[in-house]
């Protein structure tokens, strides 16, 4: 693994700014809380040729320094994608809430999903959520997830539909050995609106709490075919 770049990150709180260089990311997949809906979807992305996980959770063990904050990432190849996630961070241990994106290379995900997504940058909102110490008192089901692929929208849900971050959190302590420390956890995300990847150029993502508060990103890629 390459060294990874502090990423500096400002709480919505406006306490002070965060400067984390995370010890591992994990990609989390196949998180939805409707099992039988999981194992649905599984069997579609099957028919198109994606190989079914070896776990439901399933996590990838990533490289920190795919993570960047920056408005512009590059990838390559014309076939990848983004999508809304939740993030969480665990930080000294204390836990935050962010956005971002799972970006994948769509081609390589037919042979290995694990390459696929290792293959793209992980953009991430620089504005984050502290969340309480009890993660269980956060109104994780209430929050909206959207996304937009070059100005159309493309995902829209509440995380409802997916797993909350304690469960998640717990189900990794007993898949991957020291996850203890510091690292960011992309939490899954919801069903594309077009029902098909599009392989757009700019993404925006965003989730709105009850409150009104919001996180979002916007990240444009570029790179070759």
């Amino acid at each position: 693994m390459t060294r990874a770049t502090p990423l500096r990150l400002r709480p919505v709180t406006g306490s002070s700014p965060l400067e984390i260089t995370p010890a591992r990311l994990i990609v989390a997949g196949y998180t939805g809380r409707d099992e039988e809906a999981v194992m649905a979807h599984i069997a579609e992305l099957a028919d198109i040729g994606v190989p079914p996980p070896p776990t439901v959770p399933a996590f990838y063990d990533l490289d920190p320094a795919l993570l960047t904050t920056d408005p512009v990432v590059a990838v390559l190849g014309a076939a990848t994608s983004g999508e809304v996630e939740p993030v969480i961070i665990r930080h000294g241990g204390r836990h935050f809430l962010a956005v971002g994106s799972d970006h994948t290379d769509r081609d390589l995900e037919k042979t290995d999903i694990s390459a696929s997504k290792a293959a793209c940058p992980k953009p991430l909102g620089e504005t984050v959520l502290p969340l309480p110490d009890d993660l269980a008192a956060f109104d994780w089901d209430s929050v909206v997830a959207t996304s937009e692929v070059d100005g159309e929208p493309y995902q829209k849900g509440a995380l409802a539909g997916l797993r909350r971050p304690g469960d998640v959190l717990e189900r990794l302590a007993a898949a991957l050995p020291d996850t203890d420390g510091d690292l960011v956890l992309f939490g899954g995300t919801l069903p594309l609106t077009t029902g098909h990847f599009v392989f757009g150029s700019g993404w925006r993502l965003q989730l709105r709490l009850p409150d009104g508060t919001s996180l979002t990103h916007s990240y444009k890629t570029t790179g070759s075919a």
